[in-house]
Order: structure tokens, then C-alpha cells, then sequence
């Protein structure tokens, strides 16, 4: 395999996981008695550019089918991180009636919603029939397309260009990366500014945030990275925020490399602290083997632990990093009963690999567990608030991640 930027035979392991199943590929009750088709997940670090990678072994448009289980909207703290996005983007690039806001992997109309309802002209670009649909219900104009150089182009020929491009947690997502972010240049207004959100490499071996590795997560980005891959493709950034969501997430602002924008103190304070770091040597990227495999122990021997005590233990949240961490771990139902999940995408489903089912909320009121093992450790916070009635019967909650935590 080459780097998907660079095209550097890469032949460092930065994390290898064995082999799973693509992590959102929910099972059915009558997909239980037919295989699974498991693939190796293992990523590699270029030595040129430092973009750590998965293997691709998955085709891209058979992990984000029509049948796709991942909704944005049922996560309250999601929709409220989207609005306030909404409402700061708007504010500081003074958007209006007269302008376009594109936003790319708009899946159900989570974010879209809020430029609506300000009067914003907006359109989404959402390649998975399900969440589509989910967004036209919104009243959010979709189209169901993966974004590319074609597409922008098409696009701004027979439409036009936009003033505001949204590419929050998608970045990762995408496998040709030249292709996409040449699409991001050619879709741009000359004076429009593009926002992506991603997670950051930084916070991913610091927090130890190994289970957010999956078949769908094609790249895992430095900003260093980041900011060479855009600057080939003729784009800038001009301000960085680090955020909260996701374990530790940047967001870039960006625009053309001739646009009139001034770059602001937080890149080169970035860059340095990646520096300082030691992100551009590649000792960084090796010995992160040991903290996961230390992670996964430390959970199974937790769930070991409570099964010979005779410990009821259940989940929280059917996320895509739980099926990561359950399926390295080689976690099934004797030591996690079942799942619970907001989403009724999910619900009556089965967790692929691991074969957990999914349930309602309902469930843990009624079979009392001891513990609540929180799977998207990232909501932690809205998830102990939503589920604080375990209290009553001296419940506990447990997140695995970026150590074992039972509280």
C-alpha cells in the first residue's frame, strides 16, 4: 500500500487491531445465522508526511450504504455543538439570504436545520439513502452523492459556488483525499471560507483513543498534516480552534491560499505545540501498540472480574468506537448483556462482530445492572445525567477509555 497523500509505500504499524467487521454494518435477526465478512484493520504511518492510515481492504461506498445505521440527531449534546456552530460561523462570516451554505456528509440534517431556520440558503451532499431521506424530512435540500473534484465542479458550473463549506467528521472518511479536497478548492466562493472538523491525532495517543480506529476512518490527521494536504490543493488555513467533542477535535478555517483573510496566532501556536510534541519524528508514532493492548486487558479483566462475582454488566451507546474496543477485545454477550441506544435505527439490531443486541432504555430499568459501561466515553457527561437513576440501586458507570474508570 502507498500513502493515500503522498503516494510513500508506507511500511510502519502504527496500531494493529487484528480484524473486524465494519463497524456500523448493524446485523438483523435473520443475518445471525449467516457469516461475517471480517477485515484486517491496521493502520501504517508515512514516513514522508506523517499521515497515519488505515489498510484499505473496504470497498468505500459498501461501508456508507443506503442501509446506513448512523444517525447525528439523537445525540443532544450533538445537536447543541451544531447549533452553536451554526449560529458562531454565521455571525463571523456575516451569512445571509444571498448566500450558500454547502455542507458535505450532511447525513440527516443535524446541522443544516439551524442554517435553515436562519434564512441561509443551504444544501446538503449525503451519499447514504437512509440519513437522506431523514434530511429531506427536515426540509433540507439533500443530494445523495459522495463529494469529489467531478461533483464540485458539476456543481459549481451548473449552480454555483459557496460561501460557507461544512466538512465536520468527514474528512477522515475519505479515501481519495486529493480528489476530495480538490472538490473543496473548486466548490469554494472566491471569498468563502471552509470549516472541517476532525479529530485530532494528538488527543487520539495521548487520551489513548484507540477504539476510534475503524474500516471507516480512513486517516488519522496531525494539523501539520492537514495543512500540507490543503496547501497543494491551493488552500489556507487561516484560524484553528482546539474543541471538546470527540475526545479532542480541531476546527480549521480555511480559505483560498490568495484570499485577502489574515492568519491568526492560534496556527503557529498549533504548529508549535505539535512540534514540542515530537509529531513530526516517528518515534511518536511508535509503541502505541502497547497503551491499547493495555486498555483492552484492563477492560476484559474488569468484565472477567464481574462475571465471576456474578455482576450484571450491560452497555450504553451502540458507537462505532464500542464495537472497535468489544471486538478487539473479544467481548460477547456472557460478558455484556445488551446495549442500549437512543437511535430506533438501531434498536432490535445486533452489534456487528460481537453479536451484543441492542435494546431500549426501558431494559436497564427493568433488569437493574450493576454497571453501565459507557461505549462513547465522549458523551460521558449527558449519558451519567440521562441514566442517573442507576443510583438507586447502587449502579455504577465504567468507561474504558482513555484508562478504566468505575465510578
Amino acid at each position: 500500500m502507498k500513502c493515500r497523500f503522498c503516494g510513500t509505500p508506507l511500511h510502519d504499524v502504527f496500531l494493529d487491531l487484528g480484524s473486524a467487521p465494519p463497524s456500523n454494518a448493524f446485523l438483523r435477526a435473520e443475518d445471525l445465522n449467516a457469516p461475517e465478512t471480517w477485515f484486517p484493520l491496521r493502520l501504517y504511518t508515512c514516513t514522508e508526511c506523517h499521515l497515519v492510515q488505515v489498510d484499505e481492504v473496504q470497498k468505500h461506498d459498501a461501508l456508507f450504504s443506503g442501509d446506513y445505521v448512523y444517525f447525528s440527531s439523537y445525540s443532544r449534546s450533538w445537536l447543541a455543538h451544531a447549533e452553536h456552530y451554526v449560529a458562531h460561523a454565521s455571525e463571523r462570516l456575516g451569512l445571509g439570504h444571498d448566500c450558500l451554505v454547502m455542507e458535505i456528509a450532511s447525513n440527516d440534517g443535524y446541522l443544516l436545520q439551524y442554517a435553515k431556520a436562519r434564512g441561509i440558503p443551504c444544501v446538503g451532499i449525503e451519499p447514504t439513502a437512509s440519513t437522506a431521506v431523514a434530511a429531506r424530512e427536515r426540509g433540507i435540500e439533500t443530494i445523495e452523492r459522495f463529494f469529489g473534484r467531478a461533483f464540485a465542479q458539476e456543481f459549481a458550473t451548473v449552480r454555483r459556488t459557496a460561501d460557507l463549506v461544512v466538512a465536520n467528521n468527514v474528512l477522515a472518511h475519505v479515501p481519495d483525499l486529493n480528489d476530495f479536497v480538490a472538490g473543496l478548492t473548486a466548490i469554494l466562493a472566491p471569498a468563502g471560507t471552509i470549516n472541517i472538523e476532525f479529530p485530532h491525532l494528538l488527543q487520539l495517543v495521548a487520551q489513548h483513543q484507540f477504539d476510534t480506529v475503524y474500516h471507516e476512518h480512513f486517516s488519522y490527521f496531525s494539523f501539520h498534516t492537514v495543512q500540507r494536504i490543503l496547501a497543494r490543493h491551493g488552500l489556507r488555513v487561516w484560524d484553528v480552534e482546539e474543541l471538546g467533542t470527540h475526545g479532542g477535535s480541531l476546527r480549521l478555517w480555511v480559505c483560498h491560499a490568495e484570499a485577502a483573510r489574515h492568519e491568526t496566532p492560534a496556527v503557529a501556536d498549533l504548529l508549535a505545540k505539535e512540534t514540542a510534541a515530537g509529531m513530526l519524528d516517528m518515534g511518536y508514532y511508535r509503541g502505541f501498540q502497547h497503551v491499547a493492548d493495555q486498555v483492552k486487558d484492563d477492560f476484559l479483566a474488569f468484565l472477567l472480574s464481574c462475571k465471576r462475582d456474578g455482576k450484571q454488566v450491560v452497555g450504553y451507546g451502540a458507537a462505532a468506537k464500542g464495537n472497535t474496543l468489544l471486538n478487539y477485545a473479544g467481548v460477547r454477550p456472557d460478558l455484556l448483556g445488551y446495549v442500549v441506544d437512543a437511535s430506533p435505527h438501531k434498536q432490535g439490531r445486533y452489534l456487528p462482530g460481537c453479536r451484543i443486541p441492542v435494546v431500549v432504555e426501558a431494559r436497564i430499568r427493568e433488569t437493574r445492572p450493576d454497571f453501565v459501561v459507557i461505549l462513547p466515553w465522549n458523551l460521558r457527561a449527558e449519558i451519567t445525567a440521562q441514566l442517573a437513576y442507576i443510583r438507586e440501586w447502587g449502579g455504577k458507570f465504567v468507561t474504558a477509555v482513555p484508562d478504566l474508570v468505575v465510578s
